[in-house]
């Protein structure tokens, strides 16, 4: 009986504009309610209500945006430029700096479970439910053993100090290493409100400028961290331990 941003159907659902208003042959149907031709009208309305229902459904479908994954495999996601972000993370992002990187999860902004491998998930230790509040976008990258959790921001949700702990919870119980990763359209507006908020230890990437990174680290470029503590200066301080034996610099991607 409602329709979905009538009047943008690409608008993402996360957008501060979503709207709905009352389909015109159901708005017509209610008002006539109470009256002596309520129920011929009713039974009018439902006896065409699936061939509307179809009308509408294929309407949203002609918006989406085809995704080609490996191994011939292929999704959707929902149209606007939320999705957009999401799949050049995954074109862009992951092929100059994950190359070979194993798509394990993709949230679709018009259904959270857009793709999601959870046999990679389950052999590294991770159990996540329905209700999990999942990253956009997550690549395992075997050869490292990283785990690449990434959001798209387009409006909100950059990995700031509260998200990086709820994604540090989420994944606890990880086997392989983990790197947060924030994703901007570009370095406008959306990335200027921000960059004050981005947690450090994690990294931020632009699809205007796809061949580089951002890096909130203080003694590596790109990989995963271990807190421990050491001595220092007489006294006991929190350090980065890096997982990987090797160091590298990742400026640009050649």
């Amino acid at each position: 009986m409602l329709l979905h941003n009538p009047d943008d159907p690409t608008r993402a659902v996360n957008s501060s504009e979503n709207c709905y208003q009352v389909e015109e042959h159901a708005l017509a149907l209610l008002r006539q309610f109470g009256s002596k031709t309520w129920q011929t009208s009713l039974e009018t309305y439902l006896a065409a209500r699936e061939t509307l229902a179809a009308k509408y459904a294929h309407a949203r479908h002609l918006e989406r945006i085809p995704l080609k994954l490996k191994n011939d495999q292929s999704i959707t996601l929902s149209a606007g430029v939320h999705s957009k972000l999401i799949r050049a993370i995954i074109e862009d992002f992951a092929t100059y700096f994950v190359p070979g990187g194993e798509l394990v999860y993709v949230g679709d902004t018009g259904s959270k479970w857009g793709y999601f491998d959870q046999e990679i998930l389950a052999a590294l230790g991770v159990v996540v439910g329905h209700h999990g509040k999942m990253p956009d976008v997550v690549i395992y990258d075997r050869e490292k053993n990283w785990l690449i959790l990434a959001e798209a921001v387009t409006s909100t949700g950059p990995v700031d100090g509260g998200r990086h702990l709820e994604l540090a919870e989420l994944f606890k119980d990880s086997k392989a290493g983990l790197v947060y990763v924030t994703a901007f359209p570009d370095r406008g507006e959306i990335f200027r409100r921000f960059l004050a908020v981005v947690a450090w230890e994690t990294e931020v990437w632009c699809a205007s400028d796809p061949t580089h990174l951002i890096h909130f680290h203080g003694i590596r470029f790109f990989g995963a961290l271990s807190h421990t503590l050491i001595n220092f200066a007489g006294g006991l301080a929190e350090s980065d331990t890096w997982l990987h034996k090797t160091r590298p610099v990742i400026r640009q991607a050649r």
